[in-house]
C-alpha cells in the first residue's frame, strides 16, 4: 500500500477503557457518564500535545437513561462547554458503530480529532415500563411484531442446536476464555490500557479456577429442554465499564507518536432476528471483502463473547482460526458493558497488536440483538 493511499485510512490513538465491573460490585453507584468521563479525560490528555481541538465526541450506549451520554460525558470530564456529543445505539454494537461513525467522519474531511468508544452502567440502568399498562421491560423490541424477537440467552441455545455446538465445546470455550483473562490480568498485561475509576484497578470477573470440570456443573439458564445447552458459565456477566479512543488522520497519529491503528475497512449487516449470534458474520465478511482481505489474513481476531455458543458459530461461518480469538480471553471472563463492548474489542486489539511484531491486520466484530452486526478491520501503523 502506497503512502498516498495509506493517508486515507483515519487511525486510532489512545484507546484506554475502564476495568470491567461486575453489576452491583465496584461500580454499583456509578452512572453510565461518570464511568465514561475518566476514560475521555485520558485519552483527551493523551492526544493534547497535537495541539488540535476536539471536534467532537461520539459514545456507544444501549441501555442508559436516555438523552446525549455523551455530552453530559464530555462535559464530565472536563472536555469544555464547546465540544459537542452524539450517543450511538446500535445495541451491544454500540460503542464499534461509534467508532465507525467517528472514522467515516475523519475519512470525509468532515472532522480531525473525534473522541468515539462506549459506556454502560448495568448497576444503574433504569426500569422501564410501557405507559398504558404499567408493565415493566428489560429492553426496547428488537423487531416488530410479525418478526422473531428473542432475548439472546434463548437465541444462543438455538443458534448452538442449528449449529451443532455441543455443550462440551461451549464450556471448554468458556474455560479457556477465563484461564487466558487471569493470566493476562494477574501478568500485567492489562495495566497500560485500564484508567482507574475511584479506586478500582483490575477487572474483578475472571477466575482461573473456572475451569470445564466446574462449568459442567451448571444448568441450563435459559431452556428448561433436556437438550439446552447455554449455562450461566458459559456466558457473559452483566457488567459496567467504558471504553473510548481517540480517532484521528494519520498526519496527527504520527505527530503523536503513539502507537496506532489505521482502520482499513468496516462494515454493518444483518440476518435472521431469530439467530441474532450470527449476525457478526455478514458484517466480517462485509469488512474484509472490503479490506481485500481473506478470513486466513488475519493475525488477530476480537469478537463479542457474549456466549460461547455465539462467538463459535461465527467463527465456524467465518471459517477463522480460533486460537487468533480473543488471546487475553474475551467477554465470557470480562464481562459484557453492552454498549462499550464493542470499544473494548478495539483496545483490546491495540494492546494485543502493540505487544509483537506480527503484521498481520485485526478484525473486531460484534452479532447484535434482532439479526445484526458491526465489524471493523484494523492494521499498524507502521
Amino acid at each position: 500500500m502506497t503512502s498516498e493511499a495509506s493517508g486515507r485510512f483515519p487511525v486510532i490513538v489512545a484507546a484506554r477503557r475502564t476495568p470491567i465491573g461486575t453489576a452491583g460490585r465496584g461500580f454499583a453507584e456509578h452512572t453510565v457518564d461518570a464511568l465514561a468521563a475518566p476514560v475521555l479525560a485520558e485519552v483527551a490528555r493523551l492526544v493534547a500535545p497535537a495541539g488540535v481541538a476536539v471536534d467532537d465526541v461520539v459514545l456507544g450506549n444501549c441501555m442508559g437513561p436516555g438523552g446525549d451520554v455523551a455530552r453530559v460525558a464530555a462535559l464530565r470530564a472536563g472536555l469544555g462547554v464547546d465540544v459537542p456529543g452524539v450517543t450511538v445505539d446500535r445495541q451491544c454494537g454500540s460503542g464499534l458503530d461509534a467508532v465507525l461513525q467517528a472514522a467515516s467522519r475523519v475519512k470525509a474531511g468532515d472532522a480531525r480529532l473525534v473522541l468515539a468508544g462506549g459506556a454502560e452502567s448495568a448497576s444503574t440502568a433504569p426500569h422501564r415500563a410501557w405507559p398504558d399498562s404499567g408493565e415493566r421491560y428489560a429492553r426496547a423490541p428488537f423487531a416488530p411484531a410479525g418478526f422473531p424477537d428473542p432475548d439472546m440467552g434463548p437465541a444462543a441455545d438455538r443458534l448452538a442446536a442449528a449449529r451443532g455446538i455441543t455443550r462440551a465445546r461451549q464450556d471448554a470455550w468458556a474455560a479457556r476464555s477465563h484461564a487466558l483473562a487471569a493470566s493476562a490480568r494477574d501478568a500485567g498485561a492489562f495495566e497500560a490500557e485500564i484508567v482507574a475509576v475511584d479506586g478500582v484497578e483490575r477487572d474483578d470477573r475472571p477466575r482461573a479456577g473456572l475451569d470445564a470440570v466446574r462449568l459442567a456443573r451448571f444448568s441450563p439458564a435459559f431452556s428448561s429442554d433436556a437438550d439446552a445447552t447455554v449455562t450461566a458459565g458459559n456466558s457473559c456477566g452483566f457488567s459496567d465499564g467504558a471504553a473510548a479512543m481517540a480517532v484521528t488522520t494519520e498526519r496527527i497519529a504520527r505527530d503523536l507518536g503513539l502507537p496506532a491503528l489505521r482502520i482499513r475497512a468496516s462494515a454493518v449487516g444483518a440476518g435472521d432476528p431469530a439467530l441474532p449470534g450470527l449476525g457478526a458474520a455478514p458484517a466480517a465478511r462485509a469488512a474484509l471483502a472490503r479490506a481485500g482481505l481473506d478470513a486466513r489474513d488475519l493475525g488477530f481476531v476480537e469478537i463479542t463473547e457474549a456466549f460461547a455458543a455465539q462467538v463459535l458459530a461465527v467463527s465456524d461461518e467465518l471459517g477463522l482460526d480460533e486460537a487468533l480469538i480473543s488471546g487475553d480471553g474475551g467477554a465470557i471472563a470480562l464481562g459484557h458493558p453492552w454498549g462499550a463492548s464493542g470499544a473494548v474489542l478495539l483496545v483490546r486489539l491495540a494492546a494485543r497488536m502493540a505487544a509483537g511484531d506480527d503484521p498481520r491486520p485485526g478484525l473486531a466484530a460484534c452479532s447484535i440483538g434482532g439479526g445484526q452486526g458491526v465489524a471493523m478491520i484494523v492494521e499498524r501503523l507502521a
